[in-house]
């Protein structure tokens, strides 16, 4: 498994906020094959480490019962200079929801709100450079924020990031640009104004990789997750939706066969 080439702008981690690090620990175990080491609780608040197959996939960490915020997965992005980026973000319709904070040995983070509204990490490099890999079974495949405000977001990812987009739909039924093109494509907006629920606020969404997406379900289910969207064939793999244990939603992505060569 080839460690990624994450560049600027790019989503670089992914962290789980739980109310319960042990049940969360134990389903995702049992539903992605991942390993744990716990930090120094003085140093870095016994923040989680999660692995798989001994490389560094994502992290865990504690949801307080007083932060008023739901179990939720979140996407970090790699900016070179964070303050710079906070201070971009503040000037371009988003707001600083975490200013940037040292994490020692590590790096620096840092949580913006964008100007949809949605929340984003941000994650300077320093001795933590990210995920060690990306788009396998079990690892992090694809991520994608589902907006309110398309026009403004993809915007916003643009003079903030210094996002290449494309568009890969613009009609009014499916409006989507990707960071990248083609393979190279890393990440997705979704104008999904039509579809988050009522009070649903504009979110970022991690996909994993999966090997059999209708045996996953299942076994999430079996676990104590819920089903948010059943399993569906899509241009893109087979894709179902669902939450953890307690609530933090994600979905799963089965790739789609290759073809056989001369096919």
């Amino acid at each position: 498994m080839p460690t990624p080439n994450i560049t600027p702008g790019s989503p670089c981690w992914i962290d789980l906020m739980t109310s319960d690090p042990a049940k969360a620990q134990d389903f995702y175990t049992q539903l992605f094959g991942w390993t744990y080491e716990t930090g120094d609780e003085e140093k870095y608040g016994g923040y989680i480490v999660a692995s798989k197959d001994g490389k560094m996939v994502a992290g865990l960490m504690k949801n307080d019962s007083q932060s008023g915020y739901p179990d939720v997965w979140s996407t970090y992005l790699r900016v070179e200079d964070i303050n710079a980026a906070s201070e971009a973000a503040a000037a371009n319709g988003g707001q600083v929801y975490l200013p940037p904070m040292e994490v020692p040995e590590q790096g620096y983070m840092g949580m913006l709100g964008d100007a949809s509204g949605a929340a984003v990490g941000l994650w300077q490099f320093g001795g933590h450079t990210g995920f060690q890999v990306h788009g396998e079974p079990g690892t992090a495949a694809w991520h994608e924020l589902h907006t309110r405000g398309y026009d403004a977001a993809v915007k916003f990812y643009q003079d903030v990031f210094g996002w290449q987009t494309e568009v890969l739909s613009d009609t009014p039924e499916f409006r989507y640009s990707t960071l990248g093109s083609g393979d190279d494509a890393v990440a997705g907006i979704l104008d999904a104004s039509a579809d988050l629920p009522e009070g649903a606020p504009s979110n970022w969404q991690v996909y994993f990789g999966v090997d059999d997406a209708d045996a996953t379900v299942a076994q999430a289910l079996a676990l104590g997750g819920q089903v948010v969207r059943e399993a569906e064939d899509t241009p893109y793999g087979r894709l179902a939706s669902m939450t953890d244990p307690t609530g933090a939603m994600f979905t799963i992505m089965q790739q789609p066969a290759a073809a056989a060569p001369g096919a």
